[in-house]
């Protein structure tokens, strides 16, 4: 199995080694195959694409795991690493667990472009995921690194950055 990292934004972020394993497999889980297509028709990949996301992941696992025994798959997201803040992770251990091989094939990464972008210390940095949505557990969480020296990251959606800034505030 590969985990490939796709463009976090730009089409043309996507490495020449994430095209060669994304023509090579015989399918592609993807996170959003909308997405996912316009990435595949850009660089003219006819790969078989299959859906691979939040909601249906459990009752995908089973199934890709057994083609994962005769065939090569590559793991995709959205956008960036497939299993950070992404479906990818229950897939990967299962492979992982019936001794697959699993080849990450590294690109884009949001943390890491946030944290070049930020003009922050970027030598160390805790990275904690997308924020919780319930106001408690968020406040909780942002107390336990208040007093953290390092920077930190976490992603949020466009949707609750109003609240979310003012929880950290």
């Amino acid at each position: 199995m590969y985990v490939v990292a796709t463009p976090i934004g730009n089409l043309e972020d996507i490495t020449l080694r994430a095209l060669r394993v994304l023509g090579e497999v015989q399918v592609i889980a993807a996170e959003d195959t909308r997405t996912a297509r316009k990435l595949l028709n850009r660089y003219d990949i006819k790969t078989r694409l299959t859906s691979y996301f939040e909601h249906n992941k459990k009752n995908k696992l089973p199934m890709l795991l057994e083609t994962l025994e005769e065939q090569d798959i590559a793991l995709i997201s959205e956008a960036g690493m497939p299993g950070i803040s992404d479906p990818g992770y229950e897939l990967i251990k299962g492979a992982i667990g019936k001794g697959l091989q699993v080849v990450v094939v590294p690109g884009p990464s949001a943390v890491t472009t946030a944290v070049a972008a930020s003009g922050l210390p970027a030598d160390q940095f805790i990275y904690l995921g997308f924020l919780p949505r319930k106001k408690g557990e968020k406040r909780r969480l942002l107390e336990s690194v208040s007093g953290e020296p390092r920077t930190i990251v976490c992603f949020e959606s466009p949707y609750r950055i109003g609240d979310s800034l003012e929880a950290v505030l």
